[in-house]
């Protein structure tokens, strides 16, 4: 099974007639995702065109939805409109909004979170790679890719994998795939501080998934989510859970890379985090090159099977 999509998800694509929105939908189409349409307002009747593939583009989202019965938007709209574009998406009752746009300001995110309260949509990002759910095919194709992550390091399995890096999403990926063991889903959460779906909103999903056998959780310095899903985990999860942290010699008080990368509270801290997913029961990788090893030792310690 997977979480969140799956490979008959219908995805749109705002911002398809952009560079780095185009490349990225050839990309999707290439591994296999539906994707039925896209959206740029003042392009409707337009084409996107790619192979075989001939994606109808659409003015608004509501469009797009009514004729294509998509139910999942890709955001690749630039940041001083990227919170309309995600809020149009709410007003046409998608099921996700997925949007990978990096800068978008703080307060809009503020603004659409507030809007977003008793809606149906579930918001994965911003600032995010997306998520990927592999296929059976060649180099996992099939499946379902919305967002920037590389779909060929994927392949199906059991493990769940949640982040708030990109990078480091696609490292644990492809270390777990290295080593044959495949994924359920990965989803990149992002490193905003006003983000839409959280590392314990993922974990309970992958908990509650029958299919997925282990979980890799990575975080970072700044905020206390990763604390907050690490003591759930404790109270309710049986799965082997490993985990990252990022920015262990980071500065306090200084960004490093993410918006959200910032120490204020005494949580925040790479060590502080560290301990408390010893005390919960996480096993802890010391390095990026580690954390696919960390599951199969946390595995080896619950006689979990990976495979």
């Amino acid at each position: 099974m997977s979480i969140i999509v799956t490979p008959e998800t219908k995805v749109l694509v705002q911002g398809i007639t952009g560079e780095f929105g185009g490349r990225h939908t050839k990309l999707s189409l290439d591994y296999g995702t539906k994707i039925v349409a896209g959206v740029t307002p003042g392009k409707g009747g337009q084409f996107f065109e790619h192979g075989a593939h001939r994606v109808p583009i659409f003015n608004t989202v509501a469009d797009a939805v009514a004729a294509t019965g998509a139910t999942t938007a890709a955001v690749f709209v630039p940041p001083p409109f990227a919170a309309d574009a995600i809020l149009e998406g709410v007003d046409a009752n998608l099921d996700l909004c997925v949007a990978i746009t990096e800068g978008i300001p703080i307060r809009d995110m503020i603004e659409v979170k507030r809007a977003m309260m008793g809606r149906k949509t579930r918001l994965i990002g911003p600032n995010c790679p997306g998520i990927v759910t592999p296929g059976t095919g060649k180099d996992s194709s099939g499946g379902c890719r919305i967002g920037i992550a590389p779909g060929y390091i994927h392949k199906q399995g059991h493990v769940g994998v949640v982040s708030r890096s990109g990078t480091l999403t696609y490292e644990a990926v492809f270390q777990l795939t290295s080593k044959n063991i495949g994924q359920t889903t990965s989803v990149g959460i992002g490193g905003d501080p006003v983000n839409g779906t959280s590392h314990l909103d993922v974990i309970k999903m992958f908990n509650d998934d029958p299919e997925t056998w282990g979980i890799i959780m990575i975080g970072e310095i700044g905020g206390n989510a990763e604390v907050e899903a690490a003591r759930w985990v404790k109270a309710n999860c049986q799965k082997p859970v490993a985990g990252f942290i990022a920015g262990a010699t980071a500065p306090a008080g200084r960004r490093m890379g993410h918006a959200g990368a910032v120490i204020g509270g005494a949580e925040d801290t790479a060590a502080a985090k560290i301990a408390v997913f010893k005390e919960c029961g996480i096993e802890c990788a010391v390095t990026p090159s580690d954390m696919a090893a960390a599951l199969i030792r946390a595995a080896k310690n619950k006689g979990a099977r990976m495979t």
